[in-house]
């Protein structure tokens, strides 16, 4: 993983460049930010940074052993730590090795659900076990071999017990020389305050939406307004991006529910948005949660396009053909009130109320809410 590999984030790079040239590498690093930034990919390219022996052009050259071995992360002077279960086979990462080299390879912004899923218990809890701390203490009382610096990246220390927190405790306080322990947190308020307190923090902020829109573009050859879309829906994470770009059929259905109630609202056919009521309701709980979350974003994706504001805009290419006949009917008198009624219909969908009554009185308050 090189630094040009991972879009944005060019002050943290100049950062980690910058220790790294100095020779002021922390023995206790931590990055940390939301989930789905790149935090691990920068560690990853700052670590074979480090170890390159032909560095060019603030990057690592690619092409040394050192890089090719960090390519196919094998490096001897790297050692990966990451949160297992102990159901799944073993109690020490060596043990899932293989997996978390496929689990990289297939996901570099570290999506936790595919992790957990690769575990073979997608509703599983990894966590770090104290032999780990003891794994680690034994790796590192060895010399290092190819490079000047052993380095320890461990993905979400926030996961240790307290065990295994508190045995690498004593290496944090006690650094050994020549020996770099980089942590990468989701949620570093977690972490054991003992341990946080002695760490040097580099925060990583989201990515902004034209960088996950341009990435996306460039890896799944998007559209440009559909990536967009997508990019603003994430919150800032390419993880997000990409797990609602996986639900493309789910969004697709939406669309229609949504469709078909606001036409029929329209229309006034009562029947018929009693039969749309019941569909909806069909689809269970957390679908049904989620589809009113949908309309939610589609309220106000329509009340922007309304207003003519087209850079604040995003939705799908599918999602702007309807716009551009509804639009008109979403307003300033309406807006506020029908976001309401779907944000109550969530919450009484989770309070697991009756979804064909639920979803019938968003039909009927939607009939009113139209004709403002």
């Amino acid at each position: 993983m090189k630094f040009q590999d991972i879009p944005g984030h060019e002050n943290v790079k100049e950062r980690l460049r910058a220790m790294i040239d100095n020779g002021r590498m922390p023995h206790a690093l931590v990055l940390e930010g939301p989930a789905g930034t790149g935090k691990f990919a920068l560690v990853r390219a700052a670590v074979q940074y480090l170890h390159c022996t032909d560095r060019r052009g603030g990057d690592s050259c690619g092409v040394c052993p050192s890089c090719i071995q960090h390519q196919s992360f094998n490096h001897i002077d790297t050692i990966y730590s990451f949160p297992v279960l102990k159901s799944a086979g073993g109690a020490l990462s060596d043990d899932f090795i293989d997996r978390w080299r496929e689990f990289m390879t297939a996901d570099p912004y570290m999506n936790f659900a595919l992790w957990q899923k690769m575990l073979g218990n997608p509703n599983g809890q990894p966590v770090f076990y104290v032999d780990e701390s003891q794994e680690i203490i034994r790796k590192l009382s060895f010399t290092s071999h190819a490079a000047g610096c052993k380095v320890v990246m461990m993905w979400l220390p926030e996961k240790m017990n307290t065990q295994c927190a508190n045995k690498l405790l004593k290496l944090i306080e006690e650094p050994l020389p020549g020996v770099a322990l980089v942590f990468v947190s989701d949620n570093p308020g977690e972490i054991l305050p003992t341990i946080y307190s002695r760490l040097q923090r580099v925060e990583v902020k989201r990515f902004a939406d034209a960088e996950i829109a341009r990435y996306l573009q460039e890896r799944y050859n998007l559209e440009s307004a559909e990536a967009m879309a997508l990019a603003h829906n994430a919150s800032g994470s390419i993880t997000l991006a990409e797990k609602n770009m996986a639900k493309d059929d789910e969004n697709n259905l939406f669309l229609e529910f949504f469709q078909q109630l606001m036409r029929l609202a329209y229309q006034r056919k009562i029947g018929l948005l009693k039969k749309w009521s019941q569909e909806i309701s069909a689809l269970g709980r957390e679908q049904s949660a989620r589809f009113c979350d949908y309309c939610q974003r589609q309220v106000r994706e329509n009340f922007i396009a309304n207003m003519r504001i087209a850079g604040l805009n995003y939705q799908t290419l599918k999602e702007q053909a309807f716009s551009r006949n509804f639009s008109p009917f979403i307003n300033e008198r309406n807006v506020e009130q029908l976001t309401s009624v779907f944000t109550k219909a969530r919450e009484d969908i989770a309070a697991n109320g009756n979804g064909k009554i639920i979803f019938f009185d968003v039909a009927v308050k939607v009939i009113l809410l139209l004709k403002l």
